[in-house]
């Protein structure tokens, strides 16, 4: 018993610097895909980032929602089409993204509430986002670019809230976008110059062998990634995000994370312990 006490005490005290270090710190914590829909994991990851704010830092969660989009896109016979992982939107599409968005953000909200913590809710019709209509080969259709955000209205909230941040925007011209969750995340780190920006996911991190579990990468340079590109460690769905991060870092955020969001309290053990349980990306 005493054993275990002691160990317990010895996380604490591993966990001090980290948390003084971090002190009024914003993260920027992107979260959506399949990992948002099992309850399980959704309800431990939520209480970590309650106990980051607990602990004095400012936690700000950009969701996604695909899995539950494409469900009910299927469930209406409505075609979905992807070009680059981007869903290709026609208006119909965007009805349903922007209803089940909506409805993950009051899920988030309610249960980070449910911890004696307040959160925001940023929905795409608070009109947080300033976006432009992304440019591709092939025309994505209500597919925006993010340009701008209210700053104001999202540090406003973040003195006393997690925001929770739904990716969509709007044009100079009032017309309502679908915004890929990943980009809002890394424009938000850069642009607030967020100390850590924050990926879970559903793997362990970038892997130097994806069959092999102890080939774990747990720190990589920006530099580094065009190499484990070249050399196939880093696979096609991997690679948008570790550039996107490398980019965030490079234009003013402190460090990237990925972190396999289906291991308890995985957000914590990354933030509060030397050895961290993912991949980080340093400049």
């Amino acid at each position: 018993m005493v054993q275990e006490a002691i160990r317990k005490a010895d996380v604490l005290i591993e966990a001090l610097p980290y948390i003084k270090n971090f002190h009024k710190k914003i993260f920027v914590i992107k979260y959506g895909g399949s990992i948002l829909g099992e309850e399980r994991v959704r309800k431990c990851v939520l209480e970590d980032i309650a106990f980051l704010r607990f602990a004095g830092i400012r936690p700000i969660i950009v969701h996604g929602g695909g899995p539950n989009i494409t469900e009910v896109l299927r469930e209406r016979r409505i075609v979905t089409k992807f070009v680059d992982g981007m869903r290709v939107t026609d208006k119909d599409t965007l009805e349903v993204v922007e209803s089940e968005l909506n409805k993950l953000n009051d899920l988030i909200v309610e249960e980070i509430n449910s911890h004696g913590v307040k959160a925001s809710k940023f929905e795409g019709k608070s009109k947080l986002l300033k976006v432009v209509k992304k440019e591709s080969d092939i025309d994505l259709g209500l597919v925006g670019k993010v340009i701008g955000f209210n700053q104001k209205n999202l540090l406003e909230a973040l003195e006393e809230s997690i925001p929770v941040v739904c990716p969509m925007g709007f044009s100079s011209e009032g017309l309502a976008y679908n915004i890929n969750a990943d980009e809002v995340a890394f424009f938000l780190a850069s642009q607030l110059k967020a100390e850590k920006l924050v990926l879970l996911t559903n793997v362990l991190g970038v892997m130097r062998d994806s069959k092999d579990k102890e080939s774990l990468i747990s720190t990589m340079t920006a530099e580094e990634i065009e190499e484990l590109i070249d050399h196939k460690s880093i696979d096609e769905g991997m690679i948008p995000k570790v550039r996107a991060a490398a980019s965030a870092i490079s234009d003013g955020a402190g460090k990237a994370h990925i972190v396999d969001a289906k291991i308890p309290h995985a957000l914590l053990l990354e933030i509060f312990t030397d050895k961290g349980i993912g991949t980080e990306i340093i400049k």
